[in-house]
């Protein structure tokens, strides 16, 4: 079987330049720290590394 390669990362697309300022587009983890982004879901924000979860509200109409 042959072996998946491994998608090199992205992490510049975390991140979001006005002017002269730059700001973060994507959460942190609180139990990893700065640095380890949640990856958005559709109901909830996750961490690959720790696996930390938070399910996001719903909203009603």
């Amino acid at each position: 079987m042959e072996k998946k390669k491994q998608k090199k990362s992205e992490i510049w697309k975390m991140y979001k330049i006005e002017g002269s300022t730059i700001t973060k587009v994507n959460h942190t983890c609180p139990k990893c720290g700065e640095g380890t982004f949640l990856a958005e879901h559709n109901n909830r924000l996750t961490c690959g590394r720790c696996g930390y979860t938070e399910f996001k509200k719903k909203e009603k109409n």
